[in-house]
């Protein structure tokens, strides 16, 4: 006798030989759980509404500098050459390419000797370079001020000297702690690129600089800081609004953090604006369709 104490749209128990009837299908959950996702991705443009705006766009550089360092001799002549094109004065400490941070620390810290590549101590000179970072630019997202645009020549990153408070915000930001501080000025420098004709590059006696096309090297580079600045809460939320699911970028960044958190890849920063919202298009959307595909494949081998 089955009992009726069951409430309504719940499953009766059976004597093991009926099977169960449920309130749905598999069918219907794989479905359903593969349409809700794209369909939060639909309710983005909502949920940023009244974020603080505008994030800055930006087009990616037309060049860069990119550095061998095998060939550095570590003379300092490019920094020199910066500072006195770009400030009028020689101060490697405001120079946009950093070589001279690299040469006095060996594996035990200071040393009188220079034992050059940071901390490894093994003699090899590393040259900082400003990457020119693609969409979304951390030091230019996170400026109160906006100060940091894009030049017309090359499509350079570069501060407004105009706009810049000299808060500072912006050397916390970058992964690589390519941008510096004038005590004098009060303001924030970094690499433009010098209109096209990067200085350095022609003060370089060893040919260890070379001036060639913009490509990411963003997730190439163990960044300096590992702890940069994060966007302030509304403005990291209106980032979401051109961030859905797919985007090449995204795809990326989450194979990168796969790779990191299985052990196999070196850290890299957190882009801008990548939320649950990218996870979802790289990894559960895949999954969700793929889970569908194989049910029904099972389905037809077991109809067979």
């Amino acid at each position: 006798m089955k009992p009726n104490n069951f409430p309504a749209g719940t499953f009766e128990p059976n004597d093991g030989n009926a099977p169960l009837t449920l309130p749905c299908t598999r069918r219907q959950v794989l479905i359903w759980g593969g349409v809700a996702i794209p369909g939060w991705s639909v309710l983005s443009p909502f949920l940023v509404q009244g974020a603080d705006r505008p994030l800055i766009i930006m087009e990616k550089a037309q060049g860069m500098v990119v550095a061998d360092p095998v060939l550095c001799v570590g003379c300092g002549r490019c920094e020199l050459a910066c500072t006195e094109f770009n400030d009028g004065k020689a101060s490697p400490s405001l120079s946009r390419i950093k070589v001279d941070r690299n040469l006095n620390f060996g594996a035990r810290g200071a040393t009188t000797w220079r034992a050059g590549h940071g901390n490894f101590g093994d003699g090899l000179v590393v040259q900082d370079l400003c990457r020119q970072c693609p969409h979304p630019v951390p030091c230019a997202s996170i400026c109160p001020e906006n100060a940091i645009i894009l030049s017309p020549s090359a499509h350079t990153r570069v501060i407004d000297p105009e706009r810049c408070t000299g808060c500072k915000v912006c050397l916390q930001a970058c992964p690589w702690e390519m941008i510096s501080y004038d005590p004098d000025s009060r303001k924030a420098t970094k690499c433009h690129l010098c209109q096209g004709k990067p200085k350095c590059v022609e003060a370089c006696p060893a040919g260890s600089l070379s001036y060639v096309a913009w490509r990411d090297l963003t997730g190439k580079i163990p960044p300096r800081n590992l702890n940069p600045s994060p966007l302030p809460p509304q403005r990291a939320l209106s980032c979401q609004e051109c961030h859905l699911p797919g985007l090449p970028q995204n795809i990326r960044q989450t194979n990168a953090m796969m790779r990191q958190l299985l052990g196999g890849g070196r850290a890299v920063p957190e882009r801008t604006g990548f939320k649950w919202i990218d996870l979802a298009g790289t990894v559960l959307i895949p999954l969700a369709i793929g889970s569908v595909l194989v049910h029904a494949l099972v389905r037809r081998v077991r109809k067979k």
